[in-house]
Protein backbone atom coordinates (compact mmCIF):
# COMPACT_ATOMS: atom_id res chain seq x y z
CA UNK A 1 0.00 0.00 0.00
CA UNK A 2 1.22 3.24 -0.93
CA UNK A 3 1.73 5.76 1.80
CA UNK A 4 -0.62 8.06 3.09
CA UNK A 5 2.28 10.49 4.46
CA UNK A 6 1.29 10.76 7.71
CA UNK A 7 3.85 12.41 9.67
CA UNK A 8 5.30 11.54 13.33
CA UNK A 9 8.05 12.82 15.68
CA UNK A 10 9.64 9.43 15.61
CA UNK A 11 11.98 8.54 12.78
CA UNK A 12 11.58 12.46 11.43
CA UNK A 13 14.51 14.64 10.23
CA UNK A 14 13.90 18.65 9.93
CA UNK A 15 16.43 19.89 6.73
CA UNK A 16 17.03 23.67 6.27
CA UNK A 17 18.21 24.41 2.88
CA UNK A 18 20.56 27.49 2.43
CA UNK A 19 18.83 30.21 3.71
CA UNK A 20 21.88 32.92 3.52
CA UNK A 21 22.64 36.18 3.39
CA UNK A 22 23.43 36.98 0.05
CA UNK A 23 19.59 35.36 -1.26
CA UNK A 24 17.98 37.71 0.79
CA UNK A 25 17.18 40.31 -1.73
CA UNK A 26 16.60 38.17 -4.83
CA UNK A 27 14.52 35.10 -3.43
CA UNK A 28 10.59 35.43 -3.78
CA UNK A 29 8.83 36.40 -0.14
CA UNK A 30 12.17 35.81 1.42
CA UNK A 31 11.55 37.20 4.66
CA UNK A 32 8.40 35.05 4.95
CA UNK A 33 9.75 32.32 3.89
CA UNK A 34 12.25 32.20 6.63
CA UNK A 35 9.74 33.06 9.21
CA UNK A 36 7.87 30.09 8.59
CA UNK A 37 10.70 27.96 8.23
CA UNK A 38 11.76 29.52 11.83
CA UNK A 39 8.14 28.50 13.28
CA UNK A 40 8.55 25.03 11.52
CA UNK A 41 12.26 24.71 13.34
CA UNK A 42 11.06 26.08 16.73
CA UNK A 43 8.32 23.02 16.41
CA UNK A 44 10.69 20.92 15.82
CA UNK A 45 12.84 21.51 18.50
CA UNK A 46 9.89 21.49 21.27
CA UNK A 47 8.90 18.22 19.70
CA UNK A 48 12.53 16.27 19.30
CA UNK A 49 12.54 16.26 16.23
CA UNK A 50 16.58 16.71 15.19
CA UNK A 51 17.58 19.60 12.22
CA UNK A 52 20.01 19.40 9.54
CA UNK A 53 21.07 22.73 8.08
CA UNK A 54 22.88 23.45 5.15
CA UNK A 55 24.85 26.37 3.72
CA UNK A 56 25.63 26.86 -0.17
CA UNK A 57 29.17 28.05 -0.89
CA UNK A 58 28.93 30.08 2.50
CA UNK A 59 32.74 31.79 1.81
CA UNK A 60 30.64 33.38 -1.64
CA UNK A 61 27.32 33.18 -0.32
CA UNK A 62 27.23 34.36 3.11
CA UNK A 63 26.24 32.54 6.33
CA UNK A 64 22.44 31.33 7.35
CA UNK A 65 20.52 34.19 7.88
CA UNK A 66 19.81 35.00 12.15
CA UNK A 67 15.96 35.38 12.25
CA UNK A 68 16.20 31.38 11.36
CA UNK A 69 17.06 30.53 14.73
CA UNK A 70 19.31 28.15 13.68
CA UNK A 71 22.97 29.87 14.92
CA UNK A 72 23.31 27.04 17.33
CA UNK A 73 24.01 24.32 14.69
CA UNK A 74 26.49 23.85 12.67
CA UNK A 75 26.20 24.12 9.18
CA UNK A 76 27.13 22.00 6.53
CA UNK A 77 29.28 23.82 3.55
CA UNK A 78 27.87 22.32 -0.02
CA UNK A 79 28.40 23.20 -3.70
CA UNK A 80 25.85 20.60 -4.55
CA UNK A 81 22.66 21.15 -5.22
CA UNK A 82 21.75 18.09 -3.02
CA UNK A 83 21.97 18.21 0.78
CA UNK A 84 22.78 14.98 0.76
CA UNK A 85 26.98 16.27 1.17
CA UNK A 86 28.78 13.62 2.67
CA UNK A 87 28.79 15.29 6.31
CA UNK A 88 24.62 15.45 5.70
CA UNK A 89 24.82 11.54 5.12
CA UNK A 90 26.48 10.98 8.38
CA UNK A 91 24.80 13.34 10.12
CA UNK A 92 21.81 10.73 9.36
CA UNK A 93 23.03 7.63 10.05
CA UNK A 94 23.92 8.76 13.25
CA UNK A 95 20.10 9.67 13.60
CA UNK A 96 19.44 6.32 12.98
CA UNK A 97 18.86 7.02 8.80
CA UNK A 98 14.94 8.40 9.66
CA UNK A 99 12.77 7.67 7.41
CA UNK A 100 10.59 11.29 6.55
CA UNK A 101 12.57 14.56 6.07
CA UNK A 102 10.32 17.78 6.63
CA UNK A 103 11.94 20.01 3.93
CA UNK A 104 12.49 23.81 3.96
CA UNK A 105 14.76 26.42 2.44
CA UNK A 106 15.98 27.64 -1.48
CA UNK A 107 15.91 26.89 -4.32
CA UNK A 108 12.80 24.96 -5.20
CA UNK A 109 13.70 24.56 -8.89
CA UNK A 110 17.33 23.34 -7.68
CA UNK A 111 18.26 22.18 -3.92
CA UNK A 112 14.86 21.61 -2.99
CA UNK A 113 13.74 19.47 -5.88
CA UNK A 114 17.93 17.39 -5.91
CA UNK A 115 17.36 16.88 -2.13
CA UNK A 116 13.81 15.70 -2.50
CA UNK A 117 15.38 13.30 -5.39
CA UNK A 118 17.90 11.75 -3.65
CA UNK A 119 15.60 11.62 -0.58
CA UNK A 120 12.58 9.36 -2.62
CA UNK A 121 15.25 7.18 -3.65
CA UNK A 122 16.56 6.46 -0.52
CA UNK A 123 13.08 5.40 -0.07
CA UNK A 124 12.71 8.07 2.72
CA UNK A 125 9.46 10.10 2.64
CA UNK A 126 9.61 13.28 1.80
CA UNK A 127 7.33 16.32 3.34
CA UNK A 128 7.79 19.52 1.76
CA UNK A 129 6.62 22.64 3.39
CA UNK A 130 5.39 25.06 0.82
CA UNK A 131 5.29 28.12 2.08
CA UNK A 132 8.71 27.69 3.63
CA UNK A 133 10.38 27.23 0.30
CA UNK A 134 10.87 29.91 -2.32
CA UNK A 135 13.03 30.47 -5.65
CA UNK A 136 14.03 33.54 -7.57
CA UNK A 137 10.95 33.68 -9.86
CA UNK A 138 7.54 32.42 -8.60
CA UNK A 139 7.29 30.64 -12.13
CA UNK A 140 10.09 28.13 -11.27
CA UNK A 141 9.08 27.78 -7.33
CA UNK A 142 5.27 26.82 -8.75
CA UNK A 143 6.41 24.52 -10.93
CA UNK A 144 9.28 22.64 -9.15
CA UNK A 145 6.36 22.12 -6.30
CA UNK A 146 4.26 20.53 -9.29
CA UNK A 147 7.07 18.22 -10.80
CA UNK A 148 7.92 17.19 -6.85
CA UNK A 149 4.42 16.33 -6.26
CA UNK A 150 4.72 14.10 -9.15
CA UNK A 151 7.56 12.46 -8.18
CA UNK A 152 5.72 11.55 -4.66
CA UNK A 153 6.93 14.26 -2.38
CA UNK A 154 3.97 15.05 -0.24
CA UNK A 155 3.10 19.33 0.12
CA UNK A 156 2.11 20.96 2.81
CA UNK A 157 2.34 24.20 4.86
CA UNK A 158 3.89 25.49 8.16
CA UNK A 159 0.58 25.29 10.34
CA UNK A 160 0.07 22.09 8.44
CA UNK A 161 2.95 19.91 9.32
CA UNK A 162 2.67 21.59 13.39
CA UNK A 163 -0.30 19.97 13.61
CA UNK A 164 -0.05 16.74 12.13
CA UNK A 165 3.45 16.10 14.47
CA UNK A 166 1.03 17.12 17.52
CA UNK A 167 -2.26 15.23 16.14
CA UNK A 168 -4.22 15.57 19.22
CA UNK A 169 -4.79 18.58 21.43
CA UNK A 170 -4.07 15.94 24.64
CA UNK A 171 -0.55 16.10 23.17
CA UNK A 172 1.73 17.20 26.33
CA UNK A 173 3.29 19.37 24.16
CA UNK A 174 -0.11 21.09 22.31
CA UNK A 175 0.05 24.07 24.04
CA UNK A 176 3.49 25.13 23.07
CA UNK A 177 2.92 23.80 19.75
CA UNK A 178 -0.51 26.46 19.54
CA UNK A 179 1.16 29.41 20.95
CA UNK A 180 3.54 28.71 17.40
CA UNK A 181 -0.20 28.51 15.63
CA UNK A 182 -1.10 32.17 17.26
CA UNK A 183 -0.85 34.09 14.20
CA UNK A 184 -1.82 33.07 10.84
CA UNK A 185 1.39 32.48 8.53
CA UNK A 186 1.86 35.06 5.80
CA UNK A 187 0.61 34.91 2.56
CA UNK A 188 3.86 33.24 0.00
CA UNK A 189 1.60 33.51 -2.95
CA UNK A 190 0.93 30.08 -3.23
CA UNK A 191 -2.92 30.69 -4.20
CA UNK A 192 -1.75 30.54 -7.87
CA UNK A 193 -0.03 26.70 -7.61
CA UNK A 194 -3.61 25.70 -6.84
CA UNK A 195 -5.27 27.13 -9.87
CA UNK A 196 -2.64 25.06 -11.70
CA UNK A 197 -3.73 21.71 -9.90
Amino acid sequence: MASIGRLSTKGTVLLLCDMQEKFRPTIFQFGNVVSNAARVLEACRILGIPPIVTEQYPKGLGPTVPELGASDLKAHAKTTFSMLTEGVKEELKSLGEPKKAILCGIETQACIACTTFDLLERGMEVHIVADAVSSRSQTDRLFALSRLKQSGAFLTTTEGIMLQLVQDAKHPNFKEIQKLLAHPSPDTGLLAFFSSL
